[in-house]
């Protein structure tokens, strides 16, 4: 038991470490998982779109409403190729996520960047609530990041015992 002016012991160091380590891997995935909610909504927006109406989430991407306003404009094949390049930038987010979970911090910079430039859609098009969305979840995806380089500082200062585990 530590006293008062006394070292706390290597097993509360551990158990603290153990506990900032887990904290810091949710925090991560919390923001590695921004990239998946923006694909997933960017395609419902994108089948929102081209169904018809013209309400969408305001978390997706501006570049697939240009590319579904664009595709309508060209009838049934011009939907064909809007929803192909919809699944691609969709497709990248994902792949974004994925590594982004695996603490590959050049995923969490690159979707960043992109999501970034997607809003100078929203900037163009002055929806203000698209570009505070973007600003948000640009936030919360760099908050991941912060705690993914956390996490990696943290695992090199702890035992390899406990960082394998």
């Amino acid at each position: 038991m530590a006293g008062f002016g006394t070292a706390p012991s290597q097993d509360s160091v551990l158990a603290a470490q153990i506990q900032n380590k887990l904290i810091l891997q949710s925090h991560m995935k919390a923001g590695a998982s921004w990239f998946f909610w923006i694909a997933g909504l960017s395609i419902i927006n994108s089948v929102i779109s081209m169904s018809g109406s013209q309400w969408h989430f305001i978390a997706g991407l501006g570049i697939t409403d240009v590319v579904d306003f664009i595709a309508k404009r060209f009838g049934s094949g011009g939907t064909v190729v809007g929803i192909m390049l919809d699944a691609f930038v969709a497709g990248m987010f994902v792949l974004f996520g994925v590594f982004a979970g695996k603490r590959q911090t050049w995923a969490f910079i690159v979707g960043m960047t992109f999501y970034g430039l997607d809003a100078l859609i929203f900037i163009l098009g002055q929806f203000w609530l698209g570009i505070a969305f973007h600003i948000y979840v640009l936030y919360r995806i760099w908050a991941g990041m912060k705690a993914a380089n956390q996490l990696g500082d943290l695992e090199r200062s702890m035992p390899q015992t406990i960082v394998a585990g």
